[in-house]
């Protein structure tokens, strides 16, 4: 921790003394973050990187200001809330990829909040239909008759292969994996469920279960939760060889359940693990093994569905399997608390035995906005353009790692990054402090990225899905100048 606030503070104060005073532009909305270019003698002078021209003014904002929002914040919230850097921002509005603070300086927001604005912030269709629907009716629940819920359903079932046709509304991702995973136990008879190490499935008293990194873990009973090795191409001890990482979920059924188990839940890349794509071929074996075990299936769609991979519109297609459960949510409402479970008529029947009862799952509001998010995700083609966009911003990070030892690995699809810092590539260490340092001087450049990881060593690029080539370019431009005065 020490480490950490020294090489910050040094970080910091070189930053304040080369940019030469000003923190922001006349017009930030419009131009750079700063205005006066550094000279060094450094081997490499990265040049000072400009925000992409955006034509948007922000609205003048006289709310509360930064300090007096975290003062409330403190008083009033849960003491287990966190922020990211020192200076918490205070943000007040967002305009697509771009978010603004209550100065007006503009910051290109590569992490979506948290994954979540797909479209982009505030974009205009999606708002109309929030607007236009909550004139009319904002609540009014399952127990009447509504078009909104019935066409959401319709359309998200239509995206989905095979049989997966019978849809749950619920409110979050985490609410989502707890019906997936109350479906799973119910459907097959038993109790036993296997995930993976390194995994986030939410963190509510059955999810922290599911989930496998201690940060995010409180010491309760877990219930009956195997976590198998991780099949990380990056740090597992297999590297790509799927087999092998399968031999151990075989392992877990044979020697640590009856045999039987209810069912197994993975992310297609792993999203508050650090972006980790699993290693190919690894879910078409695994899905084998636990359905001849009895278990089901289910895909964790909440941070890699509707195209963000670019290469497909589910993050399970880019394994060759069809799941039994798929849970989804954060894209699939734009911001709105929305998320959904679909899977067969078969699974399905098993809730029917009892009632099943969402009070806001497919509020009329949140329906319409969600029908708006498939239409415009369609009507903009995003997922050819997270292919494009990504490939581009793929390309000039490997590029980047190239020059620079720190960046250990960069991976990911689409709009769906990762770049794990290390100070040492042959032991994989991870670069805490440097990561920290980092985070903080591209936050002074105008670029807003997630960290993730266990470490916390693993910047999350997962920008909303209208991100641009000049927009990536920006980023990486930001990277090779911060990292240049390390």
């Amino acid at each position: 921790m020490a480490l950490q606030r020294q090489l910050l503070k040094k970080a910091l104060g070189e930053a304040k003394t080369k940019i030469g005073g000003s923190l922001f532009c006349h017009r930030p909305s419009l131009c750079c973050s700063f205005s006066t270019l550094p000279s060094s003698g450094a081997d490499h002078e990265a040049a000072l990187p400009l925000l992409p021209p955006f034509g948007y003014e922000p609205k003048p904002y006289n709310g509360p200001r930064g300090d007096e929002v975290f003062q409330k914040r403190k008083k009033f919230l849960g003491p287990s809330l966190f922020h990211y850097y020192q200076n918490p921002l205070n943000i007040v509005e967002g305009k697509m990829q771009y978010l603004f603070d209550e100065n007006g300086r503009r910051y290109l927001d590569a992490f979506a909040g948290i994954v979540t604005v797909s479209c982009g912030h505030c974009h205009p269709e999606v708002l109309n239909a929030i607007m236009e629907q909550s004139k009319l009716l904002q609540h009014a629940t399952t127990i009447y008759l509504h078009h909104a819920i019935a066409d959401f359903a319709e359309a998200l079932a239509s995206k989905m292969p095979g049989n997966l046709k019978v849809v749950y509304f619920v409110n979050s991702g985490t609410e989502a994996n707890e019906l997936a995973m109350l479906m799973a136990r119910l459907y097959s008879g038993s109790l036993d469920m296997i995930s993976l190490r390194n995994a986030y499935h939410g963190g509510s008293s059955n999810t922290i279960g599911l989930t496998a990194l201690n940060t995010w873990k409180y010491p309760i009973p877990q219930g009956e939760i195997h976590h198998v090795v991780n099949p990380d191409p990056y740090h597992g001890i297999f590297g790509s060889d799927a087999k092998s990482y399968v031999k151990d979920v075989q392992d877990h059924i044979d020697y640590g359940t009856s045999g039987k188990v209810a069912g197994f839940i993975s992310e297609t890349i792993q999203g508050v693990g650090g972006a980790v794509e699993l290693a190919p071929g690894y879910l078409k074996l695994v899905y084998d093994i636990v359905r001849k075990a009895g278990g089901v299936c289910i895909a964790d769609e909440v941070q890699t569905g509707f195209g963000r991979t670019g290469s497909h519109y589910w993050g399970f297609e880019t394994q060759g399997v069809i799941p039994d459960i798929v849970t989804m949510a954060k894209g699939i409402g734009n911001g709105l608390p929305l998320g959904a479970v679909v899977t067969t008529p078969e699974i399905a029947s098993v809730l029917a035995q009892k009632i099943q009862f969402n009070t806001f799952g497919g509020n009329p509001v949140c329906s319409a906005g969600g029908l708006a998010v498939l239409r415009v995700i369609d009507k903009e083609k995003r997922q050819v353009h997270c292919a494009d966009v990504g490939s581009h911003l793929l390309g000039r990070l490997r590029d980047l790692q190239q020059r620079y030892e720190i960046i250990g690995d960069v991976r990911g699809r689409g709009l769906m990054v990762g770049i794990e810092l290390v100070t040492d590539r042959k032991e994989k260490t991870p670069a805490k402090a440097e990561t920290t340092v980092l985070f903080e001087k591209l936050r002074e450049l105008g670029v807003l990225v997630g960290k993730g990881g266990l470490h916390g060593n693993v910047f999350r690029i997962k920008p909303p899905m209208c991100f641009t080539k000049d927009d990536a370019d920006f980023l990486v431009d930001a990277l090779d100048y911060s990292m240049s005065k390390l």
